[in-house]
């Protein structure tokens, strides 16, 4: 009685894994190609303006002044420069 049941459990085993491996056979490997991501939804990663304040000492004729400089950086790659305060150190150059 256990060999007949044991004999039908193995017959039925493979029954149903041949089936299987049929199915992944049948389907086409493609490989190389390029693959394709699409998102749907906001989009986290964007670039956003990022700004920067720096200081810097220039010389106009025998004086010298501190500028603030204000830089921003936009998405696009280009940059835009401000100068926010210019104030008059003494003393001689």
């Amino acid at each position: 009685m256990k060999k007949v049941l044991l004999s039908m459990l193995m017959l039925g085993s493979i029954a149903f894994a041949v089936p299987v491996s049929e199915a992944f056979a049948a389907t086409p490997v493609i490989s190389g190609g390029p693959q394709i991501k699409i998102k749907i939804g906001p989009q986290r990663n964007r670039r956003r303006i990022h700004t920067t304040t720096t200081t810097r000492i220039t010389r106009v004729g025998r004086f010298r002044y501190r500028e603030t400089i204000r830089t921003t950086y936009l998405p696009n790659g280009r940059t835009r420069t401000q100068v926010v305060s210019r104030v008059r150190i003494f003393g001689r150059g």
